[in-house]
């Protein structure tokens, strides 16, 4: 992504700091008899720099939305699915986008998911990559602590706000 953007190859990598921070989420979504009413994970994007997630194999229930439509991520076994997360956004200046998307429930069958985030520091600050500023393409985000971003996160994710909207310019 780095060498895409025109950057040195660990751009990314020195932006991750020391004391980096990764956690796994194991989520159960058991059958639901009303899967019209109940989302398994409501819409939201990722609030990391990248997400890793083990694809279940026999049930989907994953969608991306793309100009305002909901697509079924196919399933395809034995793969791993990396998404793109907000702090990868704002470093990039908006030219890789953190995708929103959501579960759904499944009338008949019961779905597991292993999800995989990394984040940058804690304490460090954030912000598009000089590199991708100037006068044509101005910046599209604010400078942010990561600690920050991540308490608006997880504090709007319940009313499912985007909380990378708070740190657009």
């Amino acid at each position: 992504m780095a060498k895409l953007l025109e950057l040195d190859h660990d751009y990314f990598v020195d932006q991750l700091g020391e004391k980096a921070d990764a956690h796994v989420r194991f989520t159960y979504y058991p059958e639901c008899p009303r899967p019209e009413l109940v989302y398994g994970l409501k819409p939201h994007s990722d609030g990391t720099i990248l997400s890793v997630l083990m694809v279940n194999d026999r049930v989907g229930g994953l969608q991306v939305l793309k100009d305002s439509v909901w697509f079924d991520v196919p399933i395809v076994p034995h793969t791993l699915l990396i998404n793109i997360g907000d702090q990868t956004e704002i470093i990039s200046n908006g030219i890789f986008s953190s995708p929103v998307h959501r579960v759904l429930t499944n009338l008949d069958r019961e779905r597991l998911s292993v999800a995989l985030f990394y984040s940058v520091d804690p304490e460090r600050e954030i912000k598009p990559a000089d590199q991708l500023v100037d006068e044509n393409r101005p910046a599209l985000y604010r400078k942010v602590k990561i600690k920050d971003y991540l308490v608006g996160f997880y504090g709007r994710f319940s009313e499912g706000a985007m909380v990378i909207d708070t740190v657009k310019i």
